[in-house]
């Protein structure tokens, strides 16, 4: 065989595919390997129309009805169901999400094409959602949080319940939020999805509490006084308008909504630790929550004694987690619940689980100097702050009594702020800023006092880091 024409340095024969040496390798093939794209339920263009429609429904109001008459109202709202429908399915159709490599790609929009890449090392959590429509249907929505997102990342509504379930373990395993690292349900070709390990519970609501509770707020007390305010003005005026009558309605379901949406929001809230040692929240009536919460996520754990709990000596725990967004819709992302009402004694075991070696009972704090006085005359004495070996404690408030637990690992900055009456008072603030949006606070400390808190935090924050693995 003759080799006439080969560079002197390239052997004659070499193993069949491989390139020869001194060439560059062949440029891999972009189509192998890759996982394909997957697509959302078929159902989901119909949930997602028929929550655009009553929207529509709702802002055509009773005035349009009673213009067009029954039978051309119906034909309008007919129409628009029609191409609600159709616009929803070909956005379904142009809809699809695939994991390559360490990345969550998601495509979507028609005309406006959009390709979104969410490297999943900055993946916070995944929080499967069940809105009322997607409960009756037996579907789910994943949420996705991202570090430095401005709001949810990429809301992938609907798929089924069992494969939103796999997707969300997956995601998490690939983004190292598992202790374990193994991912249920990696496989995208295989049948069958292995079921998770079962959760060791550690907290659940009694519902009865939980109506009483929402009856002990300022606006479920004072709705009966303000109701007889109303009706006797009613009576004595011998006036009862349509205006009227609507408008007492209306401000008497705006009163009530907080306390209704918390009723709703926080029923039969469950928390349990799953096999990666995470907290796993499920809560909710008409939308169920199943969120998984990292421990290292958790940047502050607030203890609150509202003012018409304390006779039954209750008190509520929320969580500051890292990763969320902002407020959306009124919903307080920033923080979250971890006991939405109970006992001293289970708070304090809920504490212990998510802030090990911390005990709510034994964290002692010292006011401000006297002089503080002059900023505060009436509540000083319920200020406070504390360094223990684990937690920055600080504790705030007259009416609402809040405790609030700081963990030295996930303190981001430290600052020492002075207005110009603390200057006069020799007086400093000092803030202990996490990322998860709030800063455990030390009002009014004296000045060489603040100094020295600042100081501290700083060393411990350093080492609590470097011990942190």
């Amino acid at each position: 065989m003759s080799s006439a024409g080969l560079p002197p340095s390239v052997p004659p024969a070499w193993p069949q595919g491989a390139p020869p040496p001194g060439y560059p390798p062949a440029p891999p093939d972009p189509g192998a390997g890759l996982e394909k794209r997957q697509r959302l339920h078929p159902l989901s263009p119909l949930l997602h129309g028929a929550k655009s429609l009553v929207v529509i429904v709702a802002a055509l109001s009773w005035q349009t009805l009673n213009r067009v008459g029954p039978t051309h109202f119906a034909m309008i709202v007919a129409a628009l169901a029609v191409g609600v429908v159709i616009f929803s399915v070909v956005g379904w159709w142009s809809t699809g999400y695939q994991v390559i490599g360490r990345e969550l790609r998601i495509t979507d929009g028609l005309i406006w094409r959009r390709n979104r890449a969410i490297p999943l090392d900055r993946l916070q959590a995944v929080e499967l959602r069940r809105p009322l429509l997607a409960q009756l249907t037996g579907l789910a929505e994943l949420r996705l949080e991202v570090v430095g997102g401005s709001k949810t990342e990429a809301p992938l509504a609907y798929l089924t319940v069992r494969e939103a379930a796999a997707l969300r373990e997956r995601l998490l395993a690939l983004s190292g939020r598992t202790q374990s690292g193994s991912a249920i349900g990696t496989d995208p070709a295989a049948g069958a999805v292995a079921a998770p390990p079962a959760e060791a519970p550690l907290y659940r609501v009694h519902n009865r509490d939980l109506l009483i509770s929402q009856l002990l707020t300022p606006q479920a007390f004072f709705l009966p006084i303000g109701v007889a305010w109303v009706i006797t003005q009613f009576v004595m005026q011998h006036s009862w308008s349509f205006i009227g009558i609507a408008s007492t309605v209306t401000a008497m379901a705006g009163v009530l909504l907080q306390p209704i949406r918390r009723v709703l929001g926080d029923w039969d809230f469950r928390l349990s630790r799953d096999h990666d040692r995470r907290l796993v929240l499920h809560y909710g009536l008409t939308e169920t929550r199943n969120q998984v919460v990292p421990p290292n996520r958790v940047q502050t754990v607030r203890v609150i004694w509202p003012f018409l709990w304390r006779r039954a000596r209750w008190l509520n725990l929320r969580l500051d987690i890292a990763g969320y967004s902002g407020p959306e819709a009124g919903d307080d992302k920033t923080s979250d619940r971890l006991m939405p009402v109970g006992d001293i004694q289970t708070a304090r075991a809920l504490v212990a689980e998510v802030l090990p070696g911390v005990d709510l009972a034994t964290l002692a704090t010292s006011p401000p100097p006297l002089r503080a006085r002059w900023l505060h005359p009436i509540g000083l004495r319920f200020y406070g702050a504390g360094l223990t070996p684990d937690v920055f404690v600080t504790r705030q408030g007259r009416v609402t009594r809040e405790l609030s637990l700081v963990p030295y690992a996930r303190m981001q900055s430290v600052r020492v702020v002075q207005g110009p009456l603390q200057r006069r008072l020799g007086l400093a603030t000092v803030y202990a800023d996490t990322a998860g949006g709030r800063s455990g606070v030390a009002h009014d400390r004296d000045l060489a006092e603040a100094w020295a808190i600042a100081e501290q935090l700083a060393i411990r924050a350093r080492a609590a880091r470097a011990r942190r693995p």
